[in-house]
């Protein structure tokens, strides 16, 4: 055994999972529970070189989902490996009060995630329409068969520096919009090239306001690439406690 993989975390009193239930690895380990006070971590053997394959987040989702038929799960998110099951019941032990909290909290709820990016041929547009640096810049090069490699460098540059602004605004206003359907917003890890990483905790009986307020952002913010990833359990939720949507002004 190369350690314990944990799906997620369950109070005492869920009922009992599936004999038979398989988790991820092949062939897949067969899934199994550690029970420390009043919680349960639900866990499997955890499979050498763990890589987040298809096939394997599809089983951890699996598990999961199974699961959350007993009673309200603290999903972990794929790759969460402990160095054994005494490991897990010590961090039981030690967190309950956060967990058991967190279980009461998520009771019912579901994620969606938003991660929004910028349609390059409309933002040129809207900079262009909204942005008379940027259109005068244009202007003169253009009169002057392209200009020279110091003006296409200065306008450049004010591009770029008019795309950051607008990433930074667009981002801002966009949780802004969005965040009154949600009780509770989370920012995603950046990096991946887009504006905006946003997750929302809504009630899994209660998603239409999100969505709705999503289709609104899509027909009116026509340089906005939104992509909706949900339900899903609340991941982004767990751990720190959620943030509550910003109060209006």
């Amino acid at each position: 055994m190369t350690g314990t993989y944990v799906y997620g975390i369950v109070s005492a009193e869920h009922p009992a999972l599936p004999d038979d239930l398989a988790g991820i690895g092949e062939p897949a380990r067969t899934v199994r529970t550690v029970t420390e006070g009043p919680l349960t971590a639900v866990v499997s053997e955890a499979p050498d070189g763990l890589r987040p394959k298809r096939r394997d987040l599809l089983a951890h989702q699996k598990v999961l989902a199974d699961a959350v038929r007993g009673g309200p799960v603290l999903p972990m998110r794929f790759g969460s490996v402990a160095p054994d099951d005494k490991a897990v019941a010590e961090v039981l032990s030690e967190r309950s009060e956060h967990w058991l909290e967190r279980l009461s909290a998520l009771d019912g709820k579901v994620e969606y995630n938003v991660k929004a990016q910028h349609d390059e041929e409309a933002l040129l547009h809207l900079l262009m329409a909204e942005n008379a640096e940027i259109r005068a810049l244009t202007e003169e090069n253009r009169k002057a068969g392209g200009g020279s490699q110091e003006d296409r460098l200065r306008l450049g540059e004010t591009v770029v520096a008019a795309v950051q602004e607008r990433e930074a605004r667009d981002a801002a206003e966009l949780q802004r919009l969005l965040e009154p359907g949600a009780e509770a917003v989370a920012a995603g890890p950046g990096g991946t090239g887009g504006l905006a990483n946003l997750s929302f905790l809504v009630d899994e009986r209660a998603s239409t306001p999100l969505l709705t307020a999503v289709a609104e952002v899509r027909r009116t913010r026509p340089h906005l690439e939104l992509k909706v990833t949900g339900p899903l359990p609340p991941y982004s939720f767990v751990e720190p406690g959620p943030a509550p949507p910003a109060e209006p002004e």
